[in-house]
């Protein structure tokens, strides 16, 4: 499932291609799975004849104004992905919301149908985007914070704890496994284990793991590459974490995957002691 970095990379294709376009016409699916409180037609109502005038992500979802009361928000699920393409584009079977301007096609493709489009009419940002938790980057976000939360979740895993998006919003599964490999804290640790030098280095690397990833993956615009996350420097986790035989990038010794609080985790036992 895409995170924080990629979703604010695919925000970004959509909006610097057609922020301040007029909307001529919208062509929607009538798929309830991905339209959620909302018929399509509706969607199509509502963004007709409107400018897209700013964007925003949060967590693991997009929010696009159009107008002065139209705001469509979008969770690209497991597979969702935002494209631009010509005007004169022709809409293919996964391509379940296809946004028309004089100069380009938005397009919400979502082969798996996980995604998910939400649509609010009114001069104030709905419910479901300003409820989102503080950003990982924001002032909000503050060590004393996040220990309060490690010690209300303190029997669960540390890796499990990392996902709940009620405080570190945006992190997915391979972000945690990095904070985590990059804090030295193996990912079985029970959350309120966690001594206080041991939840500042965990809230420092979770900043520095977000601001990385969004310079090194969304600050590549419009341009995608064969692979979105390209950027990633080989010192990080990422590069070897599903490598049949991954190695630790500073020790150079094996690393071992297993399941841990539902997903596949990848960790150095090197550096990440129980």
């Amino acid at each position: 499932m895409p995170e924080l970095a990629e979703v604010e990379f695919f925000r970004r294709r959509w909006a610097e291609a057609a922020t301040g376009e007029r909307v001529v016409r919208v062509e929607a699916h009538d798929r309830p799975r991905l339209f959620h409180g909302v018929k399509p037609a509706a969607v199509a109502r509502a963004l007709e004849n409107k400018r897209l005038r700013s964007s925003a992500t949060a967590a693991k979802q997009m929010l696009f104004r159009f107008g002065s009361d139209a705001w469509l928000g979008v969770h690209l699920g497991m597979s969702g992905e935002l494209r631009v393409e010509a005007p004169g584009y022709a809409p293919g079977r996964h391509d379940h919301l296809v946004v028309f301007t004089a100069r380009h096609a938005l397009v919400f493709e979502d082969p798996r149908m996980f995604g998910r489009i939400q649509l609010h009419v009114g001069a104030r940002a709905p419910d479901w985007w300003t409820g989102i938790a503080p950003a990982v980057l924001s002032p909000s976000f503050t060590v004393a914070a996040v220990a309060d939360f490690l010690r209300r979740r303190g029997r669960a895993p540390i890796k499990a704890v990392l996902l709940m998006q009620e405080r570190f919003p945006g992190v997915g599964n391979w972000m945690a496994d990095e904070i985590l490999w990059r804090a030295a804290i193996h990912p079985r640790r029970p959350a309120g284990s966690l001594t206080p030098a041991e939840t500042r280095a965990l809230w420092k690397e979770c900043r520095w793991v977000a601001r990385s990833a969004l310079r090194v993956i969304a600050g590549r615009g419009g341009r995608r590459p064969a692979d979105l996350n390209t950027g990633i420097p080989a010192t990080w986790l990422f590069h070897h974490r599903w490598e049949r035989a991954g190695r630790d990038p500073r020790t150079g010794t094996p690393l071992r995957r297993e399941q841990i609080g539902g997903r596949t985790t990848a960790w150095s036992p090197a550096r990440q002691k129980p």
